[in-house]
């Protein structure tokens, strides 16, 4: 337990109000360490119509700098500045420990800073941007992109991996020391007591037809072709069924010129995303490319049955025909079978769909903030020369 308050500097492409995995988990963390009484600070590229002088929202201190829109993700910025700018905004207000959750120039700003300072710095996986390469025809630089992931995360005393499997990739990959920080759900928001049938109605289902959805961002690497044709054969079967897609992205377009009988549902927020989820019955996460999907626990919590790959969240919390349906990574054919095998069988769904809930109501986000704070506070700077590299550990 953390007695004293202490200052953690985070610093991050990426923050609420932007919708994506990334700006939820540092939004519900900057909250959970504000509430066990600790000074949070956030460094981060403006968003889109903020002012210079941007105002803190949700934390006690934000510096909102310059920033260029991030190549596949124009919605987001890559954040621009000098070292020595963050030097000085720190030697006013001295974090105890920095924590830097993306690993742009701004990161790269901080890590130098923070050597400067010596200051302890923890980093975030938050992201598998080597595996997106080869989904926006750059597959080439795969090697690259990875050789850079290992030098910027073996530059901080310490990375964060969502699940035991990311732990074990990015060891494969040459980054330590890796610890296990994995992500919360708020059960409260999302539960099976906001099913509304009056948007089921506007959806075209009744009672007892079946609701498939998919929530997240409409792009290459989420791998929707597989959602896609997944449901077209479950349609066959109950063509009564309807496809609801929840998010927004480079495909959105393309894929709604191609199926204009979907439901797109762009991005959805607080209690009406949670009604989304909740109005449905079979949930699809087809992406082998997460290291989490708070989807996945989203889902749980909204007490859906589940088909996802045996990978990132899946792999901590799906229990194969218990509260979900867990495939094999490399195993397509297997995840189509699973969801044409419950939109079979009703008792199995019901099951499943009971489990999960209860099972979601486990990963609450308090114990692993406190875990958090446990972990990066205390962090110690200590820098040796080992065969040219850095040496540091966790005291």
């Amino acid at each position: 337990m953390i007695e004293r308050q202490r200052h953690i500097a985070i610093v991050t492409e990426t923050f609420p109000p932007e919708i994506n995995g990334v700006a939820h988990t540092l939004g519900k963390l900057c909250e959970g360490l504000r509430q066990r009484g600790h000074r949070v600070s956030v460094i981060r590229p403006r968003q889109k119509g903020e002012p210079a002088s941007a105002p803190a929202s949700g934390v006690d201190r934000t510096l909102a700098l310059p920033g260029l829109p991030l190549p596949g993700y124009p919605e987001l910025q890559f954040g621009l500045t000098r070292a020595g700018r963050l030097v000085r905004h720190w030697q006013q207000s001295r974090p105890d420990v920095i924590y830097v959750a993306t690993e742009g120039p701004l990161g790269l700003a901080a890590l130098s800073a923070a050597r400067r300072l010596q200051v302890p710095v923890c980093s975030g996986f938050h992201t598998n941007f080597h595996q997106y390469s080869r989904h926006y025809r750059v597959g080439w630089l795969k090697k690259a992109i990875e050789s850079y992931l290992r030098w910027f995360h073996n530059r901080t005393e310490l990375t964060l991996a969502p699940t035991r499997c990311m732990q074990s990739r990015l060891y494969g990959m040459g980054i330590h020391p890796v610890a296990v920080w994995s992500r919360g759900v708020d059960c409260e928001r999302f539960t099976p007591a906001r099913r509304d049938r009056a948007l089921r109605k506007s959806w075209g289902l009744g009672d007892r037809d079946l609701g498939v959805i998919y929530v997240g961002r409409l792009a290459a690497e989420k791998n929707l072709s597989l959602v896609i044709s997944t449901f077209e054969r479950l349609r066959n079967i109950h063509p009564r069924a309807r496809l609801i897609l929840v998010g927004d992205g480079p495909l959105h377009r393309r894929l709604e010129e191609r199926h204009p009988d979907y439901l797109f549902c762009l991005t959805q927020r607080g209690e009406a995303l949670a009604r989304h989820y909740a109005s449905a019955d079979l949930f699809l996460f087809p992406s082998r490319t997460e290291t989490f999907g708070n989807v996945v626990t989203e889902a749980m919590a909204s007490g859906l049955a589940l088909v996802a790959f045996d990978d990132a969240a899946a792999s901590e919390h799906l229990r194969h025909e218990e509260n979900g349906m867990k495939v094999p990574l490399d195993d397509p054919a297997a995840f189509t079978e699973a969801a044409l095998r419950l939109a079979d069988q009703p008792s199995l769904v019901s099951r499943l769909r009971s489990q999960a809930r209860l099972d979601a109501l486990d990963i609450h986000w308090p114990g692993l903030v406190e875990q958090f704070e446990n972990i990066v506070f205390n962090l110690r700077y200590r820098e040796k020369s080992h065969a040219g590299k850095q040496s540091v550990s966790l005291l």
